[in-house]
């Protein structure tokens, strides 16, 4: 399907994570594995994504029944593009999001974001999307540039030994892992090393200081306010991803948990 104003992306078009050509500010480039397009921004102009090709702009799932046939578009508004959902399915966005049928549509951020359309057999299709931005430039390439690290967090030996343990399910690779209750750590500690003390309350009074610490910091989703009830174990689950995603916490410090109570 053609739209007025599009131009055609080839299937052979490299990702748009390594940014796009020249355009003016505002257009929009989105891509699949079979192609895409390249629109510029005009209020009301839509462009299309599903699994019949004849029907859409950009087609997405073309094998996989569980992707509909109209599986949203982008919709340009004033100076934004906005995603909308028409299928059956939700959109995966980035950070978790998800972008159920028919829900209000969720305005895309200048620059790239990629989507994922969930199919048959967990089958997850990607969709690649990329708005220019004020300056419509491609972003440059910066091969000799120092990687920037991690924004790691500062961990006393006290607060990294009761956060190994309380995240040793995420370290050791398990599926779906959960926090270690504040009891299960307690007994595990106070059995390497039992001189220490550990308790309880002392578990979650050193954990809930880290959680303090980052929240002040800026790191979202680690108080009850934030989150809201009922909380579970959201706090300190979002606590451990926030800890592995920045590598304070990474899989060799399960050794602690081996020589805590060596002298």
């Amino acid at each position: 399907m053609r739209a007025k104003g599009a131009e055609p992306l080839g299937a052979d078009h490299g990702s748009l994570a390594y940014g796009v050509p020249a355009a003016a500010p505002g257009t929009v480039f989105a891509l699949a594995v079979t192609g895409g397009v390249r629109m510029p921004p005009r209020d009301g102009r839509k462009v299309l994504f599903g699994r019949n090709r004849e029907d859409v702009h950009v087609c997405v799932g073309e094998d996989d029944r569980k992707v509909s046939r109209h599986q949203g578009f982008l919709l340009c508004r004033g100076d934004a593009w906005w995603m909308h959902n028409t299928g059956r399915l939700p959109i995966r966005l980035p950070g978790a999001r998800l972008l159920f049928p028919e829900e209000e549509p969720v305005p895309l951020p200048e620059g790239y974001t990629a989507v994922f359309v969930r199919g048959s057999s967990d089958r997850e299709h990607l969709l690649e999307l990329y708005v220019a931005g004020a300056d419509g430039r491609r972003p440059e390439s910066r091969p000799q540039d120092v990687t920037e690290p991690p924004r790691m967090w500062r961990l006393s030996p006290e607060e990294r030994l009761a956060l190994v343990s309380l995240a040793q399910r995420y370290l050791l690779q398990q599926p779906y892992p959960q926090p270690m209750a504040w009891r299960q750590v307690a007994e595990q500690l106070a059995e390497l090393d039992p001189s220490a003390g550990w308790t309880s309350k002392r578990v979650e009074h050193l954990v809930v200081a880290v959680r303090a610490r980052l929240a002040r910091a800026g790191v979202a989703g680690l108080t009850r306010e934030e989150v809201g009830e009922p909380v579970g174990n959201s706090l300190n689950d979002n606590l451990v991803k926030e800890l592995l995603l920045s590598t304070s916490l990474v899989p060799p410090d399960l050794a602690l948990l081996d020589v805590a109570g060596d002298g």
